[in-house]
């Protein structure tokens, strides 16, 4: 997403980029970046909560009117009081999800690994 919208940037269209991974958006150098400090996947807010990811998307819409240099805002929101989440979402067995849900990611994933060993991707 980051390349992309450094592409659109230099062909004079303005974005904003939403994220949870704050070191790699920064890293590829996004004009715009609205920050939210959840697990992957959620960067405009928990999932069923509309009026926190309408204000997450507001603050996106809000900095693309206003910013006149490179930016990254923060949004104000936590995932949880309690930040053990951050520790669970790096593991290897996905506590996130269920057994079979644990077990299909598993196996998708040694099979890109396999594929990729023999050259295809």
């Amino acid at each position: 997403m980051s390349l992309a919208a450094r592409h659109l940037e230099a062909s004079g269209i303005p974005t904003v980029v939403f994220g949870c991974a704050r070191d790699i958006v920064e890293y590829c150098g996004v004009p715009r970046f609205v920050f939210t400090d959840f697990p992957l996947g959620n960067p405009t807010g928990r999932p069923w909560d509309v009026p926190m990811q309408r204000d997450i998307v507001g603050i996106g819409l809000d900095l693309l009117e206003t910013a006149t240099a490179p930016i990254t805002v923060t949004t104000p929101y936590e995932w949880s009081p309690d930040h053990s989440w951050k520790a669970k979402c790096f593991t290897k067995e996905r506590p996130f999800l269920s057994v079979d849900a644990s077990q299909r990611w598993l196996k998708s994933k040694d099979a890109y690994r396999r594929v990729k060993a023999e050259g295809a991707v």
